[in-house]
């Protein structure tokens, strides 16, 4: 995103240069619309004991220089232990926190910055107590190894801060923390992100702060217990799902709750919460844990209904435990072949931290496969292949990885379902968590489509889809993208879906009785001219698209912003696009022209609200039909 921070008090003033060279977003507003440039926001709606944080980044003095940071030492796996290559450090409580702070600290110095580099990292915690402080920087992976989380309690701080860049975290992606128990020193920790990110499974004894006082635009938060307050200061928006709060404060332009126990109850649009007390249908995330005779082992968490609350407290939790010997682990250098050779012998995956170049798709045939990426392990599809394409079959469970697009444009970069598949899974459907796709801004990536489902009763828990507005091979013929998301099968639910700078339809559902629980979006920074930019008679391509034959759809939670930098006179002439049905439904929308109106949205919603443009930058409508 190119974005730059605007005066606080003029929507239309000029911009001005952004400081710390910073392309993303840059602004954050009220419910009014006020703009608030990000040195003067504070975190809204808190009291002032809420304002406390765990960790106060010190800046260098200007002016000095600095090394490049040494890169980790290799991790040395025990014998007897799996061997999860040189970048997964597994700790337990009988080591010294000097020496676990000591590998914390070398990680995060090497992945502080690194928005776009090679570095992956997980770190993972066996059963006991830590008294350490984990800052977490790029593609960087913690997560207990208990199987509740109150098995690995840190008792420092886990947290998130925008010391990368200076005040903000606009781009704090890549990045997740699951199954802990942190009780904070100083009573709250801070969890400052964006897009890409998880906080899973977390038992968290004190308050939670969301951003740093600078710019933040959205994250995810699933199957947590936050004993005390959680304050969402600047960000934009933010999705929570089967999570318990002690209490919720702050809200800019769009917050959404799935089944959250204390959440604030549907308010929009002043405040602007959407909170649906139960989520339908979800399945959480499969992990690692260590059982109480040491041996290693993937939890896969059982399907619920009409749920809410967390999938673990008070509770034993339900679901199945597969060997360690079920998977073949992947390290560096694992060919497709060799992994595909390992998925047809009837083996899962767990694909270690790393970049993987793959000459063909991996293809997932069996039902019930889990493929688990630890450390945010990143597949790249050379030569045109998918990454992914997985068989239209029951239960299959993909987690944890990072989809980055090759030079040679892919028709499609994961597939779930052949087109035309027609089976039914509602009884065990196949699910994908934490699951992103980048094309371009590593360098030159290109793909007509990032993500299509042609499988019924899919859950998407957790998704970005980015076609990158910056970093390297960026620009409107270079990481070229047609659509991020395409549903062509029935019954199908997202959860916590973000989809950015698509240059035709972002998102496209055909299929029936589709739900989404949160969308975040923006629409394409570098369309170079209206003519560039048509859906036929129409001016501009509509973020969400469910299609004109669909009887039954439903969306809450929805926004979509434009700001079309390289000629702001283009129009999109709507925002969603569906049919005018009683059976089709949507709640809680904005559209937002960003940069005091570069760009317009005419309306929100087929013809209904708006417009967002440089007189009126935010719209909202409430529901609809």
């Amino acid at each position: 995103m190119s974005f730059v921070p605007l005066d606080p008090t003029d929507n239309a003033s000029s911009q001005r240069p952004e400081p710390s060279g910073l392309h993303r977003r840059g602004f954050i507003t009220l419910a009014s619309g006020a703009a608030l440039a990000g040195g003067a926001v504070t975190s809204l709606a808190a009291p002032a004991s809420a304002a406390t944080t765990a960790v106060t980044p010190v800046a260098a003095p200007a002016g000095t220089p600095t090394a490049a940071p040494a890169p980790p030492a290799p991790a040395q796996h025990a014998a007897g232990e799996p061997d999860f290559g040189p970048n997964v450090y597994v700790f337990d409580a009988t080591m010294s926190a000097d020496t676990i702070q000591s590998t914390l600290d070398s990680v995060y110095a090497q992945q502080k910055k690194a928005q776009f580099g090679p570095g992956r990292y997980a770190l993972l915690f066996k059963p006991g107590s830590y008294g350490v402080d984990v800052n977490l920087g790029y593609y960087t992976h913690v997560a207990g190894l208990g199987l509740q989380p109150g098995g690995v309690s840190i008792t420092g701080a886990l947290h998130v801060d925008g010391d990368a860049h200076g005040v903000g975290t606009l781009t704090n992606f890549w990045r997740g923390a699951e199954n802990l128990h942190p009780v904070p020193k100083s009573g709250t920790d801070r969890w400052a992100v964006s897009q890409a990110t998880f906080y899973r499974r977390i038992y968290l004894m004190g308050n939670l702060l969301l951003d740093d006082g600078g710019y933040s635009s959205g994250g995810f938060i699933a199957d947590s217990l936050i004993t005390g307050q959680v304050n969402s200061g600047t960000q934009q928006q933010w999705v929570t799902r089967n999570s318990v709060v002690g209490h919720w404060v702050g809200s800019n332009w769009n917050i959404v709750f799935a089944g959250v126990d204390n959440a604030p109850a549907t308010s929009f649009p002043s405040p602007p919460y959407t909170s649906e007390t139960r989520s339908p249908v979800v399945r959480e995330k499969p992990f690692l844990y260590v059982d109480a005779d040491g041996a290693y082992q993937v939890f896969v968490p059982a399907l619920r209904t009409d749920s809410h609350n967390t999938s673990w407290e008070a509770r034993k939790p339900a679901g199945e435990a597969l060997p360690l010997s079920d998977f073949h682990i992947a390290g560096a250098g694992a060919t497709a072949a060799e992994l595909n050779a390992a998925l047809a012998s009837g083996k899962n995956l767990l694909i270690t931290p790393g970049v993987y170049h793959l000459s063909e798709a991996l293809r997932i045939t069996r039902a019930g496969t889990v493929v688990l990426g630890l450390g945010l392990a990143t597949l790249v599809p050379d030569g045109g292949v998918s990454a992914l394409d997985v068989a239209d079959v029951d239960g299959v469970k993909i987690a944890g990885l990072l989809v980055d697009a090759g030079t040679v444009s892919s028709d499609v970069l994961i597939r779930v379902g052949p087109d035309g598949a027609r089976a039914n899974h509602r009884t065990d459907p196949t699910s994908l968590h934490d699951v992103f796709v980048r094309v371009g801004g590593a360098g030159v990536g290109k793909a007509k489509q990032s993500l299509v489902i042609n499988s019924n009763n899919v859950i998407v828990d957790n998704t970005w889809l980015w076609r990158a507005d910056h970093g390297t091979g960026v620009g409107w013929t270079s990481n070229t993208a047609d659509e991020g998301l395409v549903v062509n099968g029935d019954d199908v639910t997202v959860y916590g879906l973000f989809v950015e700078h698509y240059q035709k339809t972002q998102v496209r559902w055909t299929g029936e009785r589709g739900r989404t629980y949160f969308f975040q979006n923006e629409m394409p920074y570098d369309v170079p001219d209206q003519a560039s930019w048509m859906d036929g008679k129409n001016r501009g391509f509509p973020a969400y698209h469910v299609a004109d034959g669909v009887r039954e759809h439903e969306a809450w939670g929805l926004g979509s912003y434009c700001n079309l930098t390289t000629d702001p006179t283009i129009v999109s002439d709507r925002a969603f696009a569906a049919p005018h049905s009683h059976g089709v439904r949507f709640h809680s929308m904005i559209t937002y022209s960003l940069g005091g109106g570069k760009g317009t949205i005419a309306h929100v919603i087929n013809t209904t609200g708006g417009p967002s443009d440089a007189e009126t930058n935010l719209a909202k409508v409430t529901s609809y039909p």
